[in-house]
């Protein structure tokens, strides 16, 4: 997946009074297993001694040990790795003394679980990918490092600024779980929606749909020109929140969301929940989701989409560099804030999912802890934020880095819709508060579920309810709320 990065990757705060200041991913993180929830609690070997830290100087704020090695191990994603690649160059240059130990997969806790056990893991992981690591335990085992050294450390760019002003609005405090420690930097910066080609919009002589009746219009008319209205991820049906989530806060408000987030009683029975799913289901109902949909997984479901068969898919602003090869030329990608139901919507048309994705960490046991966050101040920099935004198509967590960069058509589509939404971005935080929760029981088990017709929109409330219910009452695991 993507960066869920998700997908996006992940999922904020939904509950400040700027939300686009709650930046929160991630993206495509997925379901861990019990044994790693298990693992993560104990760190069973000797572990690794730490190197001795360097010297501080104005070239090296964090004091890197500069003959260390640095580990680093990144996902193979949607955004490659050549991005990556070029950053560790930049180190090497900084420290030629030191060897860096650069690696790639897509299986993240298959390949680091061990690692973690015996108390040896990397300096710096891109913990992202359906194989992602649980964050809420690794924060709630003290399994990671405090970031807050790399974000009071002078920028890369210039010595008289801190990393962490540099950075967008919320992305400091999607890394915080509780308190003030910084846990992780969530490097994307993904818009989450429904995504679209504007060639197909315009041939069917329609506009983007706003209320509920207008989508519902806009799906037959595809239909009768043979091409389905929806198609998502259906072995991945986490997706379908993309666009669902904030639909639900968008009609419901943020308050809503927040309750969701907190694990609160009967959160799930509001009825701006009811509506958001019937809707959903209709779209079922009415035959306008692409035939054999549950089956696809996530690449599948972009092909068919990007191939014409469906118009619209939920997903994050990472589907742009992942489905590359297979979106034609004169495409035309674009994203919107999901549509509402009607005028009573609390929250205006805009509307949107906007966070940190692609979240990296420095373990708590890293040998090198200093060089993964001198990594990371590097890949903060604007030459290095610049490269990532022209090689993979999205935005950075650095505030900035699009100056003389020509833009693509989604990249463009995903400002615009941030520009629309002004401080109406909401940032749900069950992507990365409760993984497990989110991924396997709401996404796969309830929504999954019911957009293939298994369960009524009713039915798929209480269920969810009932996960949610579990999860607030499980003791083995550590709750978070919004303040």
């Amino acid at each position: 997946m993507g960066s869920p990065s998700a997908a996006n990757r992940g999922s904020e705060g939904v509950g400040r009074r700027d939300l686009i200041k709650r930046s929160a991913a991630l993206g495509l993180i997925s379901v861990p297993t019990v044994g790693f929830l298990s693992a993560c609690a104990s760190s069973g070997g000797g572990g690794q001694s730490k190197d001795k830290a360097g010297k501080k100087t104005a070239k090296n704020p964090l004091g890197v040990n500069e003959t260390a090695q640095m580990e680093f191990v990144l996902f193979d994603g949607g955004f490659g790795k050549e991005y990556a690649e070029d950053a560790v160059k930049i180190y090497e240059k900084d420290f030629p003394k030191a060897k860096v130990k650069f690696s790639a997969t897509q299986k993240i806790q298959s390949t680091l679980q061990p690692r973690f056990n015996q108390g040896t893991p990397p300096d710096l992981i891109d913990n992202s990918g359906a194989e992602q690591m649980d964050m809420g335990v690794l924060v709630g085992k003290n399994q990671l490092a405090d970031l807050t050294p790399l974000l009071d450390a002078p920028s890369y760019d210039d010595p008289n600024k801190k990393v962490r002003d540099t950075l967008r609005p919320g992305i400091v405090e999607m890394g915080q779980f509780d308190g003030n420690p910084v846990w992780i930097m969530y490097y994307a910066y993904t818009v989450y929606g429904v995504w679209y080609s504007q060639k197909a919009l315009d041939s069917l002589d329609a506009e983007y749909p706003q209320t509920w009746d207008q989508m519902i219009a806009v799906c037959e008319k595809a239909k009768k020109k043979g091409m389905a209205g929806w198609t998502y991820a259906g072995k991945y049906p986490y997706y379908l929140p993309f666009s669902l989530y904030p639909m639900i806060g968008k009609v419901g408000g943020v308050e809503v969301l927040n309750a969701i987030d907190n694990l609160e009683p009967n959160a799930w029975k509001h009825p701006a929940v009811k509506a958001c799913f019937e809707a959903y289901y209709e779209l079922y109902k009415k035959g306008y989701i692409l035939k054999g949909t549950p089956g696809l997984d996530h690449i599948q479901s972009q092909t068919a989409w990007a191939q014409g068969k469906a118009l619209f898919i939920p997903n994050g602003s990472w589907v742009e560099n992942e489905s590359a090869n297979v979106i034609p030329s004169d495409f035309n990608l674009a994203v919107s804030a999901p549509t509402g139901i009607d005028k009573n919507d609390k929250m205006p048309f805009g509307t949107i999912w906007a966070s940190g994705g692609e979240p990296f960490v420095v373990p708590a046991k890293a040998a090198n802890a200093q060089g993964g966050m001198e990594q990371l101040r590097i890949m903060l920099s604007e030459a290095s934020s610049k490269n990532f935004t022209t090689k993979v198509k999205s935005l950075t967590a650095y505030n900035g880095g699009t100056d003389g960069i020509t833009l693509t058509p989604g990249l463009t589509s995903g400002v615009a819709a941030l520009k629309l939404a002004g401080s109406n971005v909401v940032n749900p935080r069950l992507q990365d508060w409760y993984v497990q929760l989110q991924k396997e029981k709401i996404g796969v088990a309830g929504l999954g579920e019911m957009m293939a017709g298994r369960l009524t929109p009713a039915e798929a409330v209480k269920k969810i309810q009932g996960f949610a219910d579990e999860a607030a009452k499980d003791t083995t695991i550590k709750h978070y709320k919004h303040p």
